[in-house]
């Protein structure tokens, strides 16, 4: 099947493939998988035109709902940070939109540029979760939130299997304060505040990288959030997903609005692709949010920061190639 936009032929079906994979096992970590899609188009599929990232943010929009009903069914959205998120985040994007075509629309450069970013924050994380492992780290709280929700998550498992009932929704999180200055929930026992401003200026930055890569931020902020922060992972992602799903809706709106404006240059998406790799996403992420309760969370940051790592070492290795 040849693909206009892209100006590339692959089979219909590798592409949804693909993304169900990938985003089955980032999706536990708020991150949509768009991260990882786009090194697999441009290094195996040959799709290195600047669309491409709005190709990604397309899939995003197609995949991403799914995974966000999942964590809203249980309970597990923390809704002003998320929308905390969506303003910082949303005007980034749009700035990264510009950034991307006007200054990096060859990939030789692009590749550096994403490879110094993501190599960032997975060493970061990485570097969190063995000082942790080593007791360097006396900020428990979280652990020991993750370990009784999934405790309770056992014992809701047992109760169903005893009853034959499948009805598994504990309410895992409780709003305590929202305002200009604070952000405050409780989730198992542990209160976790973080500064709104703060979080606000991050996700404005995330946006502009976020945008110029083609993934929304979702990839780049949920990290931030569970190492820098020290939220538990089971409550940023769901706020993490709907932040990337926001935005994406708008970074694709602007990136087909300036096409005109760079006639000799591919910059609105590629549809048909973008749809094909988001109905694999969407049945991914709908089952990594599923499963994700059931996976422990030191499992799913270590996931999410080798993910990161080998993406950075792959663009760096691709630009000195």
């Amino acid at each position: 099947m040849f693909f206009p936009v892209a100006g590339i032929e692959t089979q219909p079906w590798i592409p949804p493939l693909v993304s169900f994979a990938l985003s089955f096992f980032t999706s536990m970590g708020g991150v949509s998988g768009a991260f990882l899609l786009l090194p697999f188009q441009m290094s195996v599929l040959g799709y290195v035109n600047p669309s491409v990232s709005s190709t990604n943010q397309f899939y995003n929009i197609v995949a991403i709902p799914s995974g966000v009903w999942r964590f809203i069914r249980e309970g597990r959205m923390v809704w002003p940070l998320a929308w905390v998120v969506v303003i910082g985040t949303l005007p980034g994007v749009l700035i990264g939109a510009i950034v991307r075509v006007r200054w990096l629309p060859d990939p030789h450069n692009f590749k550096l540029f994403m490879a110094c970013v993501l190599l960032y924050i997975g060493g970061r994380m990485a570097l969190d979760l063995l000082r942790r492992r080593a007791g360097r780290n006396a900020g428990t709280s979280a652990q020991d939130a993750e370990r009784r929700f999934r405790e309770q998550v056992e014992r809701f498992r047992a109760a169903a299997r005893e009853h034959g009932e499948l009805n598994e929704r504990p309410a895992v999180v409780r709003l305590l304060r929202c305002d200009i200055s604070r952000i405050a929930y409780e989730f198992y026992g542990e209160t976790y505040e973080v500064p709104t401003m703060g979080i606000l200026s991050l996700s404005f930055v995330v946006g502009i990288i976020g945008g110029t890569y083609g993934i929304g931020g979702g990839a780049i902020i949920a990290p931030f959030f569970v190492s820098f922060f020290g939220l538990p992972v089971y409550t940023v992602a769901g706020a993490a997903l709907l932040g990337t799903f926001v935005t994406s809706v708008a970074g694709v709106a602007f990136y087909q609005a300036i096409a005109p404006f760079y006639p000799h240059v591919s910059v609105a998406p590629d549809w048909m692709l973008g749809f094909l790799f988001g109905i694999g996403g969407m049945a991914g992420m709908y089952l990594g949010a599923r499963c994700q309760k059931h996976v422990p969370a030191r499992a799913i940051k270590w996931m999410l920061a080798s993910l990161l790592v080998f993406l950075a070492v792959k663009y760096t290795l691709d630009f000195l190639g």
